[in-house]
């Protein structure tokens, strides 16, 4: 293997790899090796690859990082290409051609192509070097597939990360669709999931997991914990300063949509309710937009007064700092999202009051409005209502303060990076 990159758009042939793996009972010592899969680095699935890395390396593991060799010229890609560190690698590895026959037809479903995938590419990294410790940012990709194929890993110990696992929210009281029997298929097959050979944790996003886990499982299964969404442990600048920088009017009350901007943000409710208000805040939207929400906001944005400003672009970490400094409120009014949302996080960190959906994990989180108005539904007069109400809140800080924080909202003290890091490593013991 060489040093930055090992080995390029790699291929095996299928008779050289080892018929044996690795057996889960092996307890890794610092400077074996981890093994950390992500062929996808768009969204936030990077960030925890690089993020899980660290935090091996941190405490004295190697590390390599496998992805798809599409990811060659992504800046993760290259600052760890660029360091040539001893102890982090990326090596990119490719998925294999598609079988011919009855095989091929059966990779048309996303959870076996996925899982082929992560077991090719452990086979072949496992001939360069042994590997102690696989991690899965996103163990989604396969996780209902764990019951009838098994571990993509052989026997050898994992960690996999789910953030897409929602079927037990109804049952702890996080509102969200009414799909009985695709949760309780879900159900049983998590269940299954958890008890395959070599997964040494189950990290969740959704601290509810965790909860409906400790009753729902049994003691063969692998634990299944809490891994609070990392952020960086940041306090909100003086508001002035950061709108001088953004070039936002300096006396406007600013309302903020961020992130990766599409119709599950709700923005197209947002900019209906703010063209039937007659004093409506500034409404700046950061983000990188799909196709549909560009069109829209370019036919719509001239119609709102005053001008929004729109950030069409990815958002570097200093203009993420100060978009959160700058702004007075932030709109996290989503529909058809029931994860867990990174956005909140960072208005929590920053002292920035909501507009929240009651659904999924969102409304979860602010249930009861301490961290700002809770609205059922998207209606123009409901929003209205709870973005005149925001405001009137941030005008007067004694508002922010008058009821405590639940456990709810102090679980969100909980989303720093060190933190993070620290459950990782946990997980491996």
């Amino acid at each position: 293997m060489q040093n930055d990159i090992s080995p390029p758009g790699a291929r095996a042939i299928p008779e050289a790899v080892p018929a044996a793996l690795p057996d889960a009972t092996c307890k890794p010592t610092p400077r074996d090796t981890v093994l950390v899969i992500e062929p996808n680095f768009t969204g936030h699935r990077w960030r925890y690859a690089q993020w899980a890395a660290e935090a091996y390396t941190d405490a004295g593991y190697r590390c390599v990082v496998v992805t798809e060799s599409r990811n060659e010229d992504h800046r993760l890609a290259r600052k760890i290409t660029s360091a040539a560190r001893d102890d982090l690698e990326i090596a990119f590895v490719d998925p294999q051609q598609e079988r011919p026959g009855g095989a091929a037809g059966l990779e048309r479903i996303s959870y076996v192509r996925h899982h082929r995938y992560f077991r090719y590419a452990y086979r072949l990294i496992a001939q360069f070097q042994p590997v102690s410790l696989v991690v899965v940012p996103y163990v989604d990709y396969f996780l209902y597939a764990l019951p009838f194929l098994g571990s993509p890993f052989g026997g050898a110990p994992w960690i996999g990360i789910t953030m897409r696992s929602s079927f037990h929210h109804r049952t702890v009281g996080v509102k969200a669709p009414d799909r009985r029997v695709v949760n309780a298929v879900k159900a049983y097959l998590f269940r299954q999931a958890v008890r395959v050979k070599g997964m040494r944790a189950l990290l969740s996003i959704d601290p509810t997991l965790s909860e409906w886990s400790a009753q729902a499982l049994g003691q063969r299964a692998a634990v299944v914990r809490y891994l609070a969404d990392p952020f960086p442990d940041a306090r909100a600048d003086d508001p002035a300063a950061a709108r001088a920088k953004l070039g936002l009017a300096p006396d406007a009350r600013h309302l903020l949509v961020y992130g990766s901007i599409t119709d599950r943000k709700g923005i197209r409710e947002l900019v209906a309710a703010l063209e039937t208000m007659h004093d409506a805040p500034t409404l700046v939207v950061a983000g990188e937009q799909d196709g549909e929400t560009r069109e829209f906001l370019r036919a719509r944005a001239p119609r709102l007064t005053p001008a929004p400003v729109v950030l069409d672009h990815f958002i570097t970490n200093e203009m993420e700092f100060d978009l959160f400094s700058a702004c007075d409120a932030v709109w996290l009014g989503y529909q058809g999202h029931y994860g867990m949302s990174g956005v909140l996080v960072q208005a929590y960190r920053f002292g920035k009051p909501v507009i929240a959906t009651a659904e999924g994990l969102i409304g979860w989180f602010c249930r009861g409005g301490t961290l700002g108005p809770v609205i059922d539904d998207l209606s123009p007069p409901s929003i209205a209502a709870a973005i005149e109400k925001v405001f009137a809140r941030s005008a007067d800080p004694a508002d922010r303060t008058q009821a405590p924080e639940g456990a709810h909202e102090r679980l969100l003290e909980r989303n720093t990076l060190d933190q993070f890091k620290r459950t990782l490593q946990e997980a491996m013991a």
